[in-house]
């Protein structure tokens, strides 16, 4: 029996508090130096400071709600600038009951609240949106990692959803750069010599899902390392990740 190398996932220290404009790759790279990287390994890097850097803030002060917004969040004693900044962001709403807004971003993702979270920003009055395009993010970060590391590191770029039948919430991959985010196993045999017909592994989901180990929620670590796993290869992006509506059985 062929015993797998083990697999490590450490977080990168000393990564300071990221704000508008920064060059968010070259604060990675700066802050990984002391490691350092080695060839294999994946940047594993939290949705909040990929749009810290790229000024994905709203200040709800500047927010006017609309009728919508302020009848919902009377009703559930939400600030109904937050649920307004949440309508706006949403392409679909897909579920609107008990205090729960479930909606379908622009990206395709369908989540709680657009992904409009105020967890982790400084200030009482802002709140944090997804990136524009998670999967473009996850380009730049490798590229300007990759160029000072002299090798190519795959970027994985994380969220926290909450899944249907499941409580808790886990991290997910909502861009991908530098590898596969899906790994087919169709048309191989199983351990019993059977042809696998449906298995496709969304690797970059459990890669995803793994680094928040490392990362914590209040731990002040938005940069993970997985090492030692031998990421697929292939031109892979987040939105390979998003099922498409025509195979949406509950939809």
């Amino acid at each position: 029996m062929t015993i797998p190398p083990p697999i490590q996932i450490f977080g990168i220290p000393d990564i300071p508090e990221v704000r508008p404009g920064d060059d968010l790759g070259a604060l990675i790279w700066a802050a990984a130096r002391p490691l350092p990287l080695v060839p294999g390994d994946i940047l594993v890097v939290t949705q909040k400071v990929v749009s810290k850097a790229e000024d994905r803030l709203v200040d709800l002060r500047t927010i006017t709600p609309s009728a919508l917004a302020i009848d919902w969040a009377e009703r559930w004693e939400k600030d109904p600038r937050q649920t307004e900044v949440v309508l706006r962001e949403s392409r679909r709403i897909v579920r609107m009951d008990r205090g729960v807004l479930i909606c379908e971003t622009r990206h395709g993702f369908i989540c709680a609240n657009a992904g409009v979270d105020a967890s982790n920003i400084p200030g009482e009055e802002t709140v944090c949106l997804l990136p524009i395009d998670p999967d473009a993010s996850a380009r730049r970060i490798a590229d300007v990692v990759s160029a000072w590391c002299g090798f190519a590191v795959p970027v994985i770029i994380t969220d926290s959803f909450g899944r249907p039948w499941r409580n808790g919430i886990t991290n997910i991959a909502i861009g991908v750069a530098g590898m596969a985010a899906l790994v087919d196993y169709r048309g191989q045999p199983d351990t019993e010599g059977r042809e696998m017909h449906v298995t496709v592994l969304a690797i970059a989901d459990e890669l995803a899902s793994a680094a928040e180990l490392a990362h914590g929620k209040v731990n002040r670590c938005p940069v993970a390392v997985i090492r030692g796993y031998a990421a697929p290869t292939g031109a892979g992006q987040g939105r390979d990740l998003v099922m498409d509506p025509t195979r949406d059985l509950f939809r």
